[in-house]
Parts: structure tokens; C-alpha cells; sequence
């Protein structure tokens, strides 16, 4: 019973992208979903907390995997529409505005990318991911105050490597994985590094619960000054950050399920202080 389970989740995970594993020839996943973010503090690059006029970036996005092979994926993450605003500010003594609000409604930074299976079996997944961050987005909008961007204007490359394991959790199927991926940055920004932490849990059949943890650290080996550290802006330079997440997904059918995602920064470096909300709906092929 035990090992029927174990090879139950197994299927269950390989087949999800929570996972991020192969999908295999001929299977698919997509997703449509939006972003939201909003804040009015950011972190310093000492790492400590500072005011900032409300700034926000909400975006729609389609995201999708496809197996090649039974070993090789295709994915690629499309925000076709991003809006980067900043909220008017007002004095609190006069009433008056002092900065007028700013909007910039732009095609995003797009991502396309291959994952090949390193190893798959009842007990342990191993998949590599190369993928390329292609920049579409504007990298320059809104007014001399308010300067926004929807985009980083540099292209790079990342390297991931991805483990994960299945098992039981009492009679429940359950995956832990973990990541690791560098990703090179051009036009003068400093290289990235990624690494972190999965746990999902499937209940009725339907329903998957999913925590993660994600750390950014920057290498500091670019050029570029830390643009953005004072605007708090999502694409400055030397971004670090430590992030806590929970993920909801509901199958509704076999193949049509919805998500909701909450993600809350943790600690971090010239990155605005805020929680980010996601939702969508996905079809599993």
C-alpha cells in the first residue's frame, strides 16, 4: 500500500508544473494568470526598511510546458500585458500634491527555455533547466518623478538544477524539492543566484497545499550602479531578497484547475517591502 501510494504522488508531481518536472512527449500545461504587487516601503541595501511613495505593478501573463520528448520540455512565460503605477503624493500638512501619480502599460520581459529529465523513477526526479530572459518590457516611463519601468532591458541566461522526492504523509501523497540555478545578466547588471525549498501536499484527490522558499542573492560582479534602490524598483540592480510563499491549486476536472498564490518578502536588499498576490487557472494535458 505504501509503495502504491509513493508511486501515486510521483505521477501526481511529474505531472504538475508545482513540481517543474518533464511533462513527457505530448503532454502539456498551461496557465493564464495575473500578478499583483503594491507597496509603500522598500528595503535599503543595508537591508533595513525605508518609506516610498505607493508604488505597483500588476500584470496578466500565459505560461506554458510542453514535452518534446519524454525527456525534453519546451516552457515559456509570456506577461503580455504589465501596468508599473506610482500613486500621487500629497502633502500632509497642505494638501497639496507634490508628485503627480504615473502609469506605464507595456509588454513585459519574456522567458523561453528547454528542461531535460536527468532522472525520473519511483524515488528520485532530476531535471535541468536552461532558460532565456528575453527584454521586451519598457525600460522607461512615467514622468521625471516618477520614473517607471516594465522591464530590465538586459538579456540573460539561467542554468537550474532541480531535486525533488516523493513520499507519504500519514495516507496523503506528498513531494519535497529543492533548486538550485545562476543566472548570467548582461548590459552591466550583476549575475544571480537562486536556490530553495518546495513542500506539497495533496488532499481528496483535488486540492494541492504547496510552501516555498526562494532566495535571490546577487553576485555584485556588474557595472551598473544599484539603479532603482531609491524608486523601489523591481528591476534595480544587486536585488537580494528572502521570500515565503503558499500556493492553493484545485483541479476542477481532471485537466482545469485554479490557483492562488501569497507571497511575502521575508528580508531583502534595494526590493520594495510588500507582500504579492497571483491567481489563475491552469490546464493540465
Amino acid at each position: 500500500m505504501k509503495n502504491k501510494f509513493i508511486m501515486i504522488a510521483m505521477l501526481l508531481f511529474t505531472a504538475n508544473v508545482m513540481a517543474q518536472w518533464t511533462k513527457g512527449k505530448g503532454n502539456g500545461y498551461f496557465k493564464l494568470s495575473t500578478w499583483y504587487l503594491q507597496a509603500d516601503e522598500h528595503f535599503t541595501d543595508s537591508g533595513d526598511k525605508s518609506p516610498l511613495t505607493t508604488r505597483g505593478v500588476f500584470n496578466v501573463s500565459l505560461y506554458g510546458e510542453y514535452g518534446l520528448t519524454d525527456k525534453l520540455d519546451i516552457i515559456a512565460y509570456i506577461p503580455f500585458y504589465v501596468r508599473s503605477f506610482q500613486n500621487k503624493s500629497v502633502s500632509a500638512t497642505r494638501g497639496t500634491v507634490v508628485t503627480e501619480g504615473a502609469a506605464l502599460n507595456s509588454f513585459g520581459d519574456t522567458d523561453i527555455g528547454i528542461r531535460y529529465s536527468l532522472l525520473k523513477n519511483s524515488k528520485l526526479a532530476v531535471s535541468s533547466t536552461l532558460k532565456f530572459g528575453i527584454p521586451l518590457g519598457e525600460t522607461e516611463g512615467g514622468n521625471e518623478r516618477a520614473v517607471l519601468q516594465n522591464g530590465d532591458g538586459e538579456f540573460n541566461q539561467q542554468l537550474q538544477v532541480d531535486l525533488g522526492i516523493p513520499f507519504v504523509l500519514g495516507n496523503l501523497g506528498a513531494y519535497a524539492k529543492t533548486h538550485l540555478a545562476y543566472n548570467h545578466r548582461t548590459e552591466g547588471f550583476s549575475d544571480e543566484v537562486y536556490y530553495g525549498g518546495e513542500l506539497g501536499v495533496q488532499f481528496f484527490n483535488r486540492l494541492w497545499l504547496i510552501g516555498r522558499l526562494t532566495v535571490l542573492e546577487s553576485t555584485r560582479n556588474g557595472s551598473l550602479s544599484d539603479a532603482g534602490s531609491v524608486n523601489g524598483s523591481i528591476f534595480a540592480n544587486n536585488i537580494e531578497y528572502t521570500n515565503l510563499g503558499a500556493e492553493v491549486a484545485y483541479y476542477i476536472t481532471s485537466k482545469v484547475g485554479l490557483s492562488f498564490t501569497y507571497t511575502s518578502v521575508v528580508s531583502g536588499r534595494i526590493i520594495v517591502a510588500a507582500p504579492s498576490y497571483s491567481g489563475g487557472v491552469f490546464l493540465d494535458l
